[in-house]
């Protein structure tokens, strides 16, 4: 506590009193760019890792990013969607996983909570279709393989509960809001995004329209430290992107890190009403996994390679025995 007083009295000092200009006008009112809705996991910290100041980011936050559909719970997940999307006219929603979540980690052993901790139980049973789809369809996983899929699946599923949503049911519907779906990367300091035309996630720039790319965002950020190359989520990565090399099957999807420009160049949302989400729209001979990126020139200064979150592509009937408001409009 004394640490966080002291926190207090500094932020008074160093950020307030140089931000006065700032907090005058954030006193008549907030008009956030965003909603990003993220796991209550002390190592995520969605505005340190979006560089977004105060005013910037509405943010919603509990154990496992997680969104009841409309009208399991009187909980505030559902009024603060609400209200960010009818007072504050947010147009971009953001449903973000991250590595290492404790909360999925807690739903693939979600019978053994039940005792111990009985309010996580019920919450985490708002992921169920979550647990669900990954117990009829990642079989062949175990271990950190397995929870990646699962922080990956999770975060579809509950875009699929945030489509249950009146205000944002009817907002999709004229185009006039956007959602996507990113998972953070602890490991690396990385972000990916779900595009659902690629069924795979990728950098987030990919997504944006050509318009809005600039220099900066078409080249590598800066590495200004020595990032692990072999974290568990890539070192995971390594083993199913060559176990799918070597199977016919083809019955898993994997991320393609597309290189600098590569990864702009094949962007765009992939989605009907900008939305992040999979349709369920299959192809004639099933699923494919989508190839690996090309490797970095040694002296790019750390490698990117991150198939990682594989992803089961699901046929319409499944995603609506198992998503619940999964209809695409």
């Amino acid at each position: 506590m004394k640490k966080l007083i002291k926190g207090i009295r500094e932020f008074k000092k160093s950020f307030y009193c140089t931000h006065l200009d700032l907090y005058e006008e954030l006193a008549q009112g907030q008009h956030p760019r965003a909603l990003i809705v993220c796991c209550a996991d002390s190592r995520v910290g969605p505005e340190l890792l979006t560089n977004a100041g105060p005013g910037e980011i509405f943010v919603i936050r509990n154990a496992g990013n997680i969104i009841p559909p409309y009208g399991a719970t009187n909980g505030g997940e559902g009024a603060s969607i609400e209200y960010a999307v009818e007072a504050l006219g947010i147009r971009d929603i953001v449903i973000c996983g991250h590595s290492h979540c404790g909360a999925m980690k807690g739903l693939l052993k979600l019978n053994t909570l039940e005792e111990k901790m009985p309010l996580v139980y019920t919450w985490l049973k708002h992921a169920e279709a979550t647990r669900l789809l990954i117990k009829e369809n990642y079989t062949h996983l175990e271990g950190e393989e397995l929870l990646n899929a699962t922080i990956a699946e999770n975060v579809l599923t509950q875009i699929e509960n945030l489509k249950t949503y009146p205000s944002i049911h009817s907002k999709l519907y004229d185009s006039t809001l956007k959602i996507y779906a990113w998972i953070y990367d602890m490991d690396r300091g990385e972000v990916w995004a779900y595009d659902a035309e690629k069924h795979a996630y990728i950098p987030p720039h990919a997504q944006l329209p050509q318009d809005d790319l600039d220099a900066d965002l078409l080249t590598d950020a800066p590495i200004t430290c020595d990032i692990p190359l072999d974290s568990a989520a890539t070192a995971a990565s390594r083993q199913s992107t060559s176990q799918s090399a070597s199977q016919s099957t083809g019955n898993t999807w994997y991320a393609n890190s597309a290189s600098s420009g590569g990864g702009s160049s094949g962007g765009g949302t992939g989605t009907a009403n900008g939305n992040g989400v999979s349709t369920g729209s299959s192809s004639a001979n099933g699923v494919k996994s989508v190839p690996a990126a090309a490797a970095e020139p040694a002296d790019s200064g750390v490698s990117r390679e991150a198939q990682w979150f594989p992803r089961t592509r699901l046929s319409p009937e499944q995603q609506d025995r198992i998503y619940r408001g999964s209809g695409s409009r």
